[in-house]
Order: structure tokens, then C-alpha cells, then sequence
């Protein structure tokens, strides 16, 4: 059995653990909703989970989705992330690496960054805390963007001396 797959059986066998303490239901939609989950990488928000679980030809309410994203939070096997928009982002807790957000607060588009911000040293200062995995936002603004903003400057600063060249012209002709 890989890694992937043994992966999916920790998951699914720590939900239904979940659902019999708590008293839920073990639904095929629950499980296959959590499956899905854990077969793609990155993050995700309500609308893209519902339209990939739509494109694998697996019908599921909205209603299921939300509800069933809840109790995936409720019991560890989900993150959710607010990463500055009024949407939500979600991504499996479990088989991610240490990573990083990087949030480009001009146009909302995150990246991640994997590599160690946190060094083994660091790490160890953390007393009586055993560190399952860390995520981290940065934020600040991304190469397209700042590009953008280069040129919508220097476009203005064309214009504003084409404007300057034609009023000294005027004042010339007097």
C-alpha cells in the first residue's frame, strides 16, 4: 500500500471515530466528500469542492458540502484559512508539508512556499509543545502586481509630460 493510500485509511478511519463519538451519521457522501479532500493537494473554497466533486460525476448538496466541511474541522482533518478575502480557504491537515502562505494583498492570489522558515533550534525552544506541522502567512505583494504598478506609473508619467510638452508649446506660440 503507498503512502497516498495509507494516508486516506488514517483519515477515514479517525472520522469515523469522530462520527461514533459525537453520535453523527456515516454517510457514502460524508466519506466520499473526505476522500475527495485528501485526493487533490492546495487549497480549495466551497464553490471549487462542488464543482470538482461535480466533475468526478458525484452529485452532493451544497448543504452536505458545508455541513460536512464543519465536521472535518471539528475533528482536525481540515484547515480552514481566511487569507484577507471574505472567502474562505480550506486544505487537508494531515500529509501537507511545513509550508508557507504567500499573500499578495493587491490582487488576493496565494502562493505557497515550502522550506523551513522555523530552524530545528527554533523548533526545540518550543517547550512542552510537540509541533505537528506549521503553516505561515506573509504578506505583502507579488512580482505581477508590482510590474503592474511599474508600468501604470510609468504610463502616467508619460502622459503627464506629453501634457506638460503641449502646454509649453502654447505658451512658445504666445
Amino acid at each position: 500500500m503507498d503512502a497516498a493510500q495509507k494516508l486516506k485509511q488514517q483519515v477515514r478511519s479517525e472520522f469515523m471515530e469522530y462520527l461514533t463519538l459525537h453520535k453523527h451519521r456515516k454517510t457514502p457522501e460524508r466519506f466520499a466528500i473526505l476522500d475527495h479532500i485528501y485526493s487533490t493537494r492546495g487549497h480549495f473554497d466551497m464553490d471549487s469542492l462542488y464543482n470538482s466533486m461535480i466533475e468526478v460525476n458525484f452529485r452532493v448538496s451544497r448543504a452536505t458540502l458545508y455541513n460536512t466541511i464543519q465536521l472535518l474541522l471539528d475533528c482536525g482533518l481540515v484547515v480552514k484559512h481566511q487569507f484577507g478575502a471574505n472567502i474562505s480557504k480550506y486544505e487537508r491537515a494531515y500529509g501537507n508539508e511545513n509550508h508557507d502562505h504567500l499573500i499578495c494583498t493587491t490582487c488576493g492570489e496565494v502562493r505557497e512556499m515550502t522550506g523551513d522558515l522555523l530552524t530545528p533550534v527554533q523548533l526545540k525552544k518550543i517547550r512542552k509543545f510537540k509541533v505537528s506541522y506549521y503553516s505561515t502567512y506573509i504578506y505583502g505583494t507579488c512580482s505581477k502586481c508590482i510590474h503592474a504598478k511599474r508600468m501604470e506609473l510609468r504610463k502616467l508619467a508619460r502622459k503627464t509630460e506629453t501634457k506638460q510638452n503641449k502646454s509649453n508649446g502654447k505658451q512658445n506660440k504666445k
